[in-house]
């Protein structure tokens, strides 16, 4: 070894470090992923691998987790964490990837050297030695053979805490879907389609580009990098999620609107629905206002407007407050409120590591209080969207029902999924209370994003 210590492949290097920062500092891998890679000037093959690297550990870490405890012959809370990454990185590639079982293992060992103790090389030689003596299928028998319940054999083999399977199965049983859940458990280990959209009224669809299936606006491209069409519009296409769209459109969309409406988007961090309502208000005659508490995502919102053709406003206001600061002033106001983000798990997959039950409690009482303050501020007449890119019952059908209450009679539930038919380019298979539309990744191939719409009634 030199004295600069050993060789690394700089694609594991780039991996290992945003699992690293992921687990110390609770770094988002989408967001630091790219910026390591443009760092490291990976070529377009080595930025491939770090991305599959990064990804595919994080989705699978509970399996590889139980795989390691085994093949180490302790818990993995008794391994020191910067091994423990390395191992979960090895154990990816023995196990998922067409990778020589040498080649994981030598640079395994070389990454252990260069961020562990002298004795961390030898236990992790060991380790994955241990794992590479037998083939993924006899893994998968090993760890089933371990499990203590049904629902800890979904949670082993496909990657996910217990609760957040029990909570899926939950959220598909109120729409009778029950049989899905190992669709959908799949559906959020698999890598989502980089989906984009061109701002209707300012900007047009590439010609080369495919349409989605169900956003009039959004496409995907064949190949190549997105980000370079993003750049040379000036942010007029954009990435964007389908779904994320589709819950924008379905405020826009409610019904006509009439010149001199004023929307708010309530929670708009970081920006990409404000966008699409600004323009979409826009071709209406109407106006937006985009407010965000936190300074640093008010600034994303900013810049995610900034390519729009008029300025829109921005406030740095608590959401909870609005209601009584604006009392029915805003025709459509769009709440996508804080929520665990159990939706998204197909591209933030280290949300189901760090999310607990204790969140939802938490989340669902400021979900309430945004609620409220919505319904305050939204006009007699006017519509709201509430939105979550979770399908918890806690956070969707539960929270709204729960609002409904409180507000009585002033409130009145639309017919969300007739809104969203109308919207969209092809049938969507909808299931359950129309009111309400719950999307999902297997079935719909889009973020599990919430929706429901809700107008209040005049005063008599």
């Amino acid at each position: 070894m030199s004295e600069r210590g050993p060789r690394i492949q700089p694609a594991r290097r780039v991996a290992y470090d945003v699992i690293a920062a992921v687990r110390e500092s609770d770094a988002y891998a989408n967001l630091l992923l790219p910026t390591r890679i443009a760092r490291a000037s990976l070529t377009p093959a080595d930025a491939g691998l770090a991305t599959e690297l990064t990804y595919g550990t994080l989705r699978m870490q509970g399996y590889y987790d139980r795989v390691i405890a085994r093949a180490a012959g302790r818990a993995v809370d008794r391994i020191d964490p910067p091994i423990l990454d390395v191992l979960r990185l090895g154990t990816h590639q023995l196990l998922s990837m067409r990778v020589a079982s040498h080649a994981a293992v030598d640079e395994s060992v070389s990454l252990a050297r260069a961020v562990g103790s002298r004795s961390a090389t030898g236990f992790t030689n060991g380790v994955l030695r241990e794992i590479s003596r037998h083939t993924p299928d006899e893994w998968r028998e090993r760890i089933l053979s371990d499990a203590s319940s049904a629902d800890d054999e979904l949670a082993a083999v496909y990657s996910h805490p217990v609760w957040v399977v029990r909570a899926l199965r939950r959220a598909l049983e109120a729409e009778d879907r029950g049989a899905e859940l190992e669709d959908l458990l799949a559906a959020d280990n698999t890598a989502p389609r980089v989906n984009l959209i061109a701002l209707p009224g300012i900007a047009e669809t590439p010609p080369e580009a495919g349409a989605d299936r169900f956003s009039p606006f959004g496409f995907t491209l064949g190949g190549g990098d997105p980000q370079g069409i993003v750049e040379r519009n000036d942010g007029r296409i954009r990435v964007q999620d389908e779904g994320s769209q589709l819950a924008a459109l379905a405020l826009s969309r409610a019904r006509a609107v009439v010149a001199g409406e004023e929307w708010l988007d309530l929670c708009a961090g970081p920006g990409g629905k404000a966008a699409l309502l600004a323009a979409e208000a826009r071709l209406g005659g109407a106006s937006v206002i985009a407010n965000e508490l936190v300074p640093a995502r008010a600034d994303l919102v900013r810049r995610a407007l900034a390519g729009l053709p008029e300025p829109v406003e921005v406030w740095e206001r608590d959401g909870t407050t609005i209601g009584e600061t604006d009392p029915g002033r805003f025709d459509r106001i769009l709440l996508d409120a804080p929520c665990t983000g159990l939706g998204a798990l197909r591209r933030r997959p280290e949300a189901r590591w760090r999310k607990t039950p204790r969140d939802v409690a938490e989340l669902t009482g400021l979900q309430a209080a945004l609620l409220d303050s919505a319904f305050a501020a939204l006009k007699p007449g006017g519509v709201l969207a509430y939105v979550t890119c979770s399908p918890h019952i806690a956070e969707t059908r539960l929270s709204v029902a729960d609002a409904v209450a409180r507000w009585g009679d002033a409130a009145e539930p639309l017919d969300t999924a007739s809104v969203l038919q109308q919207v969209s380019l092809e049938r969507m298979d909808l299931a359950g209370d129309p009111a309400q539309v719950q999307l999902w990744p297997h079935r719909h191939g889009t973020d599990a994003m919430f929706i429901a719409l809700l107008t209040k009634r005049p005063a008599s």
